[in-house]
């Protein structure tokens, strides 16, 4: 009897452990939170149509992931540090996406520049 229910206590908080973890986040296996979005923000606006929402960057670690909601043509990406030196130059075919590797720590400056001449951009940091 006492090792029955000694298993049972044992099983308890071990359910309740986990589903305190899960609850909280702690054991990552939350969905829906793959990085720290990355606000965009608009530079240099030729049309009158804001689509700083349909670019959607996030970092998690050294991964920068963009995602692009809808068709906006060839997009061409630009990422520097702050100081100014180029870490990438890539063109990306919308509305798909890329994911890239930033292998150094530090503050970086994204720039997405659109076909049609308009620029948006977001700033961000890399850490271990």
């Amino acid at each position: 009897m006492m090792k029955k229910l000694k298993h049972l206590v044992l099983m308890l908080c071990l359910t309740l452990s986990g589903a305190w973890c899960y609850a909280y986040g702690v054991a990552g296996t939350e969905n829906g939170k793959d990085g720290t979005p990355i606000e965009v923000i608009e530079k240099t606006s030729v049309t009158e149509s804001d689509k700083s929402n349909s670019i959607v960057p996030t970092i998690d670690g050294h991964v920068l992931s963009l995602m692009f909601s809808e068709n906006l043509g060839e997009v061409a990406v630009e990422i520097t540090t702050v100081s100014g030196t180029l870490m990438e130059n890539l063109w990306v075919r919308t509305p798909n996406g890329l994911q890239t590797y930033l292998p150094l720590c530090g503050d970086y400056i994204i720039t997405f520049t659109l076909p049609n001449g308009d620029e948006y951009y977001g700033e961000f940091t890399v850490m271990d």
